[in-house]
C-alpha cells in the first residue's frame, strides 16, 4: 500500500532525491500513475500553495517544490497516457501588452501545471488580440492576465473588452494578478477573480475549472 502522506511530506520538505525514490517505489508496488500524481504530488503542491499563502514558504522554496514535482511527472508521463489521465482545464497565461515582468507569472504557471492543468504560457507584452486568438486556438477555459505596473493595468481592461467583443466571454473565466492589482480593480474591469499570489491563483483556477 502506497503511503501518499509520505510523498506529500517529502515534496513539502523539498527532499527531491527521496521523492523520486518514493515515486519509483510506488510504481513498483503497482500503484497507478494517476493516483501517485493526484493523491501524492498534486496534493503535496496544494499544501505548498497554502504555505505560500500563509507566508510559511517563500518563492525560492516554492520553485524548488514545483521543479521537484516536474521531475516526478516526467517519470509518470509515459504511464499517464495509458491510464487516460485528463487535465483539469486549459489555461492561458500572459503578461499584458507594455509590461515585461514575468517572474510572478511564471511561478503561477508552474503552480497551475502542478495542479494538473494544461498551461500555455504566452510570455510578456501580449496584446489583447493575441489573447483572443490563443483562447480560440487552445480552447481555453481560463485566462490569466498579469500586470506589475500601474501604467499597464488599463491594458487588462482592454484585454477583457477584446474577449467580450470576440464573443468569447462566456467560454472563459478571467483571473488577474500582479503587485498593484486588487480585488476592487478585478471587479471594476469585469474579471472573474483576483489572486494575490501563486498559491491562491492555482487554488482559484482549480475551483473555476471544476
Amino acid at each position: 500500500m502506497t503511503d501518499f502522506n509520505k510523498i506529500k511530506e517529502t515534496l513539502v520538505s523539498l527532499d527531491v532525491q527521496h521523492l523520486i525514490e518514493l515515486v519509483n517505489e510506488a510504481l513498483k508496488k503497482g500503484t497507478s500513475a494517476v493516483d501517485i500524481l493526484n493523491d501524492g504530488l498534486i496534493a503535496g503542491m496544494d499544501i505548498v500553495g497554502e504555505k505560500m499563502e500563509n507566508e510559511d514558504m517563500f518563492i525560492p522554496e516554492v520553485l524548488m517544490a514545483a521543479q521537484a514535482m516536474s521531475q516526478c511527472v516526467e517519470i509518470l508521463k509515459p504511464l499517464l497516457g495509458d491510464e487516460g489521465s485528463s487535465t483539469k482545464g486549459n489555461v492561458i497565461i500572459g503578461t499584458v501588452k507594455g509590461d515585461l515582468h514575468d517572474i510572478g507569472k511564471n511561478l503561477v504557471s508552474m503552480m497551475m501545471e502542478s495542479a494538473g492543468m494544461e498551461v500555455y504560457n504566452l510570455g510578456v507584452d501580449i496584446a489583447p488580440e493575441d489573447f483572443v486568438s490563443q483562447i480560440r486556438e487552445k480552447n481555453a477555459q481560463i485566462v490569466c492576465l498579469s500586470a506589475l505596473l500601474t501604467t499597464t493595468m488599463p491594458m487588462m481592461k482592454l484585454t477583457v473588452d477584446a474577449i467580450v467583443e470576440a464573443g468569447l466571454r462566456d467560454q472563459v473565466k478571467i483571473l488577474v494578478g500582479g503587485a498593484p492589482v486588487t480585488q476592487e480593480f478585478a471587479d471594476e474591469i469585469g474579471a472573474d477573480g483576483f489572486a494575490a499570489d501563486a498559491g491562491s491563483a492555482s487554488k482559484l483556477a482549480k475551483k473555476l475549472a471544476a
